[in-house]
This record gives structure tokens, sequence and C-alpha cells, in this order.
């Protein structure tokens, strides 16, 4: 996951001023020189970690942080402060045009994933009542009006495209369509170029100044870590964007990108794709990517996650099926096909306060989940509903039918039991006037952590 490496290194920095009971000048400037270099082995720019570790010093060193019963407490909480500054402070929005269509021009090298975060931008907008239109404005790039429509269909959004005309006939062509069919955003998908170029810059200033957009945002991977940082600044410098959808922030990234875009284009990361999938795409929140850094947790980010892509009344039902001791598992196969919509496990449980660093050395398998529906979809309609009916001679063709061992099966069998066990006990609980703590995931109607049985 993103910023994991530097999260590790801030932990351990802090860790040494934990373990001091009073801290002095020189132990902040210690801790600050780890910090410092923390950042820039995540590919931070140099001129913002310097300045960023002045700053904690400066406010850290101060005699109320020295002393204070939990210093070490008063610095964590700064660094978290100067962190969120850092990535823009509060959450940038859309601004939308009081006049219909808003027009967003979308930017970017080739290959940041335009086409696909415009597909993901509409989408989102469309959750949100809004009727976007996407626009078919790169007219370079083989199959890139055919990739437009496919991931447009894929989201249930309309596609404008006219070929191989010119990309500001083509715009300004779009935001006519767009007012006489009642399209209330219009989504600019434009060329890109494998570096940054005299004619790709002209074209965007050209659309830019023909249709006069209402957003530019540009679209940057962080993946390329400083590289991310310099195109901003180019495409900055030249197009006066208004803000940066950062791809990919949930692969394997040091994170300079979001630390330093900021900072260095004065423009703040608007969204973050967080996966491949249509749905993963965030707005991002400077507060709650500070928190994460920090293994602080991001359970506001989880919870809005569970709303948006869990099926509220499907939850409820099945909440309500749990604690009337009636589930079996076509239900417990339903919970997983909801928490897969939610992205990967432990990405799910990294967002939980106190669970990001136990979680360090722990390998969890996202296909353990396909291994147990494997197992539950080799059962009769009979077995799944009522199984108390499996004997010794289903359970082996079941793990024959599922490629998993017999062992397993039971251990599933066996984990069925125990939440059904549970719901009766929190029943009765319940009956009693009594509330007894639930350890489940929000949104998820209800399902334990630990639903599931290990597998290898």
């Amino acid at each position: 996951m993103a910023f994991e490496g530097l999260a590790d290194k801030l932990s351990n920095a802090f860790k040494k001023l934990k373990n001091k009971g009073k801290l002095s000048e020189s132990d902040v400037k210690e801790a600050m020189r780890e910090v410092r270099l923390a950042l820039l082995e995540a590919d931070v720019n140099y001129k913002v970690a310097k300045d960023f570790t002045n700053k904690v010093t400066e406010r850290a060193v101060g005699q109320d942080v020295m002393e204070s019963l939990t210093p070490a407490q008063m610095v964590i909480k700064i660094v978290d402060e100067e962190l969120t500054s850092l990535m823009g402070g509060e959450g940038a929005r859309i601004e939308f045009a009081s006049k219909p269509p808003t027009v967003i021009m979308l930017c970017g090298l080739q290959g940041s994933g335009k086409t696909t975060h415009a597909a993901k931008l509409a989408k989102m907008l469309k959750a949100q009542n809004r009727r976007p239109l996407l626009v078919a404005c790169d007219i370079y790039r083989p199959a890139a009006i055919d990739q437009l429509k496919v991931v447009g269909s894929k989201a249930g959004v309309p596609v404008f495209e006219m070929g191989t005309e010119n990309p500001v006939k083509i715009a300004k062509a779009a935001i006519r369509q767009a007012k006489d069919y009642g399209n209330d955003v219009v989504i600019l998908d434009t060329a890109g170029r494998l570096h940054i170029d005299e004619a790709l810059m002209n074209e965007l200033k050209e659309v830019k100044a023909e249709v006069n957009p209402d957003e530019i945002l540009l679209v940057i991977d962080s993946m390329t870590g400083q590289d991310a940082v310099n195109v901003a600044k180019s495409f900055n410098e030249l197009l006066e964007i208004s803000g940066v959808i950062l791809t990919k922030l949930d692969g394997d990234t040091r994170g300079g990108a979001a630390l330093s875009v900021k900072a260095v284009t004065g423009k703040p990361i608007k969204f973050a794709g967080t996966g491949e999938k249509l749905e993963d795409i965030e707005v991002f929140h400077p507060d709650r990517m500070a928190s994460r850094i920090l293994g602080m947790g991001d359970v506001l980010t989880l919870i809005e996650d569970a709303q948006s892509k869990i099926d509220q009344k499907k939850a409820e039902q099945m909440a309500q099926k749990m604690m009337s001791s009636k589930f079996d598992f076509n239900d417990l196969n339903e919970q997983f096909e909801q928490v897969k919509k939610m992205g990967p496990i432990k990405g799910i449980l990294a967002k939980i306060p106190g669970l990001g660093k136990q979680l360090e050395d722990v390998d969890i398998d996202d296909r353990q989940i396909d291994w147990v529906q494997a197992i539950i979809l080799s059962m009769t309609e009979e077995e799944r509903t009522n199984p108390s009916v499996l004997n010794p001679s289903r359970k082996r063709r079941i793990a024959a039918g599922s490629g998993r061992s017999v062992e397993e099966v039971n251990r599933l069998i066996k984990q069925l039991e125990q939440m059904q066990k549970m719901m009766k006990q929190l029943k009765s609980k319940g009956k009693n006037g009594k509330k007894k703590k639930r350890n489940m995931l929000p949104g998820l109607g209800g399902m334990p952590m630990g639903g599931m049985p290990p597998m290898k």
C-alpha cells in the first residue's frame, strides 16, 4: 500500500521519542533528522522535506511541548497537523458552474490513466445525481476513442465523439450537445504524449481558450514519484491547472508525489485513484491521508466506502436474518460479495485505528475469499440452506468440487456454527436490556471480523 515504507520509518522515529519521559531540543532535532531522511526516501521534494521538518522542529521545541506530560504525543500531533497542511489542509472539491454545464478538462501524459479516470469521475458524479457527458478529445492515440466508449458504457455515462476532427471543435460541439440534452457536467478526455512537448501544450491551450473550462484537472501517476511533481509543475505553469487526480495510490508507491505536489504547484490533490475498478476513486482528504501515514487509521473513509459500495437494503436484511439465527451459507456468500466490493481486505483493515501497525507482518491473501466461495458454491442449494445435512460423503464431494481439502470444508462449517451461536447470544443479551460490544465492519450487515476461515 501507498506510504507503507514512510509510515514504518516515521513510526520508528517516534518510538524513540516515546521512550523518553521528557524531551530535550536535541531529542526533537534528532527525530526530525530521521523524519527528513524518511521523507527523502519516500521521494518527497528536497526543499519540501526540509521546510516541513523545520516547521515541525520550530513548533516542537516550544515550551508548551517540552513541559507537557506526554511530549512525544504532542510532537506526533504537530507532525499530523503539518502533514495535513502540506497536502492542502482541507479537502478540495470540484467547483461547479452556476450555469450548467460544468466543463472539466482532464490532461496529463500518455499512460497516466486519464481515460479510465475520466470514466471513474463520471461514475462518481452520476452517483451524486448529476448527468455527466464524456468527450473523446484524444484523436491521436490508437483506440483511445474506443477505450473511452468501453469505460463510459461500464460507467453508464454517454460518450460524445467526432472521430479525428479537431479537438477544439469536438469540445465546443460537445458542450452544445450537453446544453441541448441536459448534461450538467462535461468531461473532456484530452490527448497525452509520452513526454511534455510544445505540440501537446499548444493544443491544450487552444482547447482551454475556446471552451474556458471550470476545472482543469491534471492526472498524474503516483508511481513515478518525483517525476510526477515535475510534470505537475510544467502543466501548471502553462495551463494554470485547478487540481490534481493522483492515480495508483493503492500500489507500492512511496508517496512522494502526494506529499510534494501541493507545495510545489500550489494546487490541491482533489481525487485519488485507489484501484483498477471504476468505483476505485475517492475524494482526497489531506487530514485522513495524514492519519493513514501516521498509522492512525481512517474510519471516515471506511464508513463512506461501506455506504457507497454496499447495498444498504441488503445489509439491513442480512443483519435481521443474522439476529434471527437463520443465517446460512447463501447469506455468508452474499456477505463476501459485499466485502469484495470494498477492495483488498488488508486495505479495509488498515483504515481501522490501531490495526495498521499490527498488519505489517500479516499476510492477508484476498484469494481466501474466493476459496471459501468455491466451497460454498460446490454445495447444493439444500446443503447451503441446511448445513446439518452435510455428512462425510457430502463433505468429500464438496472438497473435490472446490479443489479444497475436507479439513477446510469442516473449518468453514464450524465457523458458520460459531457465528450462529454468537448471534443467539447477542439476541439473548438484547432481550435482557444489555448491550454487548461487537467486532464488526460498518455497513456490512453485521458481518463479524474473522468470519473467514484461514486457508493455505
